[in-house]
């Protein structure tokens, strides 16, 4: 990857200035050329026109066009944030050290992933890891004010039917959205009983390796590459770099009870079973690596959690039993044994699957139901639960299917419902912004005064 592409990343990713040089503002003498200066001031906001060159770079590296009207619409933006951070701090809203560090957490690891590493970072911008995030850190947390400033404005932002159907028939006929297919699914899950013979193999087989690495005769991170069933990990050696309140807290408590170079006896989660070696602790921020495995499930154990299944397959087939008693009756996943065993979209969280892009979101949803008309249940299969990578047997069961269609009132109200509150939320946001500027200092440079706002910044 090239001095460029790191750098395109960098700015897109965290959007503050690289290497905090000098900033010289309009009154600064005019001998000298101009680094960085304030562009604009909300409050006690300033806004720098390093921040509006970065937005452009991040634009352009997603692809997008930058033309004459590209730097006032940035700066709009930026001064909406800096409005929303300037009340945040009016009205003492706070973020929490935790929220900000597991924030931080998620943008770094996205930067260390396209950048290829920890070391290559650090390398980079010149600076420790800690510097790094010490550096971050008020950005990240202004950033989060804002957004949190934005939710309370709208928090209690609601719609009634009537406006619904207000919203809806102003929408002009030809200008109605195309709903595609949906269909909402069901699901009954059988898991297998794990042996105690085989969990105890599990742990006599950690145990041992834990002795190996103690004394010298093998390395963890080999081990953890040769044979940690979390692949992600794995590759490098079972590294991991997080923060407290990243990880479940059996694993975490057990980080936080080593010392650098010591291994955990074998620690049980929802995952499976480990070993954790403390690499590094500073603070909140901790490395590790380690050692998972899941007990194997015995061909007994399946066929005993097949033949369960079939039993409930059967008595459905029959009707024997209603769908709603037999998730109550024999379901095991926790995720959707309250609720019919209806799954919910990971993605959009409604019940609705679009049926157009189904098979990207989850390919074994969309084998089993392919065919499937409303109300008809699928034969027992196997399958793998990503989320706590447990195997199991489960059916499925369409519950609805919409067809192709222009969106309606009767088929499409929550769509419809959601569209109304988001332009609800709009208006509130328009008129807090407005009554928000009457109130508030705001300056911006000459250069910018013709920009065509859609607020009355000026």
């Amino acid at each position: 990857m090239s001095e460029k592409s790191i750098l395109l990343i960098f700015i897109s990713l965290i959007s503050i200035q690289l290497g905090k040089t000098q900033i010289i503002d309009d009154n600064t003498s005019k001998g000298g050329s101009v680094i960085d200066k304030v562009i604009a001031q909300v409050g006690n906001q300033p806004i720098y026109l390093s921040e509006i060159e970065a937005e452009k770079i991040q634009l352009k590296n997603e692809g997008q066009t930058i033309n004459e009207n590209s730097n006032c619409t940035i700066l709009e933006e930026n001064l909406y944030q800096k409005l929303l951070l300037n009340q945040s701090k009016i009205d003492s809203i706070k973020i929490t050290d935790e929220q900000v560090n597991a924030e931080m957490e998620n943008r770094l690891r996205t930067i260390e992933h396209q950048i290829g590493g920890r070391e290559k970072l650090e390398k980079f911008y010149g600076k420790s890891y800690t510097q790094i995030k010490d550096e971050f850190r008020e950005d990240i947390r202004n950033r989060m004010l804002a957004q949190e400033m934005e939710r309370q404005v709208v928090e209690h932002v609601e719609v009634s039917p009537k406006e619904v159907e207000e919203f809806f028939n102003k929408i002009p006929e030809d200008s109605l959205p195309f709903i595609n297919e949906n269909i909402s699914i069901q699901q009954i899950v059988i898991y297998p009983k794990i042996s105690q013979t085989s969990i105890d193999a599990v742990i006599t087989k950690l145990r041992k390796w834990r002795e190996e690495v103690i004394s010298g005769e093998k390395s963890f991170a080999t081990l953890a590459t040769v044979y940690s069933e979390d692949l992600g990990s794995a590759r490098d050696g079972g590294k991991i770099e997080a923060t407290r309140g990243m990880m479940v807290k059996p694993f975490e408590a057990a980080a936080f009870a080593l010392n650098p170079g010591e291994v955990s006896d074998v620690v049980q989660t929802q995952y499976g079973y480990h070993l954790i070696q403390l690499l590094e602790r500073k603070g909140d921020d901790y490395t590790v690596r380690h050692i998972l495995l899941s007990p194997e499930i015995g061909r007994k154990e399946l066929g005993d959690a097949a033949t369960l299944l079939d039993e409930c397959h059967a008595k459905l087939m029959k009707h024997e039993i209603t769908w709603d008693q037999a998730v109550a009756e024999y379901s095991e996943d926790e995720e959707t044994k309250q609720n019919q065993g209806i799954i919910t979209n990971p993605y959009t969280g409604e019940q609705f699957w679009d049926v157009a892009n189904i098979n990207q979101i989850d390919p074994q949803i969309f084998e089993i139901t392919n065919g499937l008309n409303v109300g008809q249940i699928s034969n027992p299969a196997l399958f793998t639960d990503m989320m706590n990578r447990k195997e199991g047997v489960r059916i499925v069961r369409i519950k609805n299917r919409t067809n192709p269609h222009r969106a309606n009132l009767l088929d499409d109200y929550s769509f419809i419902k959601k569209a109304a509150e988001n332009q609800k939320k709009t208006t509130t946001i328009t008129d807090w912004v407005n009554k928000k500027i009457k109130k508030t200092y705001i300056r911006i440079d000459k250069n910018y005064v013709d920009c065509d706002f859609i607020y009355n910044w000026k």
